[in-house]
């Protein structure tokens, strides 16, 4: 697929926050914790416990401002999928990369005795929470959906389903994998201006975009276009906040963005939703204390 085509629209431009990237203080980081290799966590601070997991290609050094406010009161579960930013790609010859980091998050609650904890999950990191809170009702508290959809191609296509994503999705991952070094660096650099106002925070997102290993990027594209995670909501039994971004130079009304949201999630029993305004994809990089707040609000509730 090419660029130009992804870009041409409003929903194009929303699908490049998943296809792209998703830094800070120099605390020392007391645990590192690995499972089954398809993640690994950084753990912070101590109290109640929050699972933070970023999106497509992003490091856990996005949340760094929101981490750093949260250990004063709770303890902070830091994810990085295989393969994104610094943790070591896996071979992976199925192409799945979502569903396995899932149950691996699923396991670490598990293995590390995590009574229910609120989950937190930006862009594609937001498709995971989704899928944990969906098919692990009983381990999670409440979720955070942070600027993602249960199914990202009805941003080009409002009538898609699962099998005629599959063209998109198939075009897009061998768009990716068929750039030069290169064209994948242009293309991260000029994409980062749609997707962060804060020109201060995009350099560390193109250095995670281009550490990540390259076909887990593609493999993790083509896995979020095809997955429909609509007819899943109803299993969620956690309350959810889907927070949302907003801004004029999206070029279309601010009230279609809130009705694809709600219609998107119309299925989901217990839903509330948040817009951030003058921000782009990584909202708690552009309206850090806009976002910083309602993630108080939502731990408080």
């Amino acid at each position: 697929m090419p660029g130009a085509n992804i870009r041409a629209t409003f929903g194009g431009a929303l699908l490049l926050m998943s296809v792209l990237v998703s830094a800070s203080e120099t605390q020392p980081i007391p645990a590192v914790h690995s499972n089954s290799q398809r993640i690994s966590v950084e753990t912070q601070g101590a109290g109640p416990d929050v699972i933070l997991i970023p999106g497509l290609a992003s490091s856990r050094e996005v949340w760094t401002d929101l981490a750093a406010t949260l250990r004063k009161s709770h303890r902070v579960h830091l994810v990085e999928l295989a393969g994104f930013a610094s943790t070591p790609a896996l071979s992976n010859p199925d192409g799945k990369v979502i569903a396995p980091a899932v149950d691996a998050i699923a396991d670490y609650i598990q293995i590390q005795h995590i009574a229910a904890p609120a989950i937190i999950g930006h862009s594609l990191g937001g498709e995971i929470a989704l899928m944990i809170g969906a098919r692990h009702p009983d381990q999670v508290s409440r979720l955070m959906i942070v600027d993602a959809l249960p199914f990202y191609t009805l941003m080009i296509d409002p009538a898609a389903t699962t099998e005629t994503a599959a063209r998109h999705a198939t075009a897009t991952r061998d768009w990716l994998l068929g750039q030069s070094p290169e064209q994948f660096k242009e293309f991260q650099k000029t994409s980062l201006i749609r997707l962060v106002k804060t020109e201060a925070m995009r350099p560390a997102l193109v250095t995670a975009g281009l550490n990540s290993d390259r076909k887990t990027v593609a493999d993790a594209v083509y896995e979020l276009m095809i997955t429909d995670l609509r007819p899943e909501l109803a299993r969620i039994k956690a309350p959810m906040e889907i927070v949302y971004a907003y801004d004029a130079l999206f070029g279309v009304p601010a009230a279609s963005v809130d009705a694809m949201y709600r219609q998107a999630y119309a299925s989901a029993s217990d839903v509330h939703f948040t817009r951030i305004d003058n921000s782009f994809h990584f909202v708690m990089l552009d309206q850090p204390k806009r976002f910083s707040q309602e993630v108080t609000s939502f731990l408080n509730q």
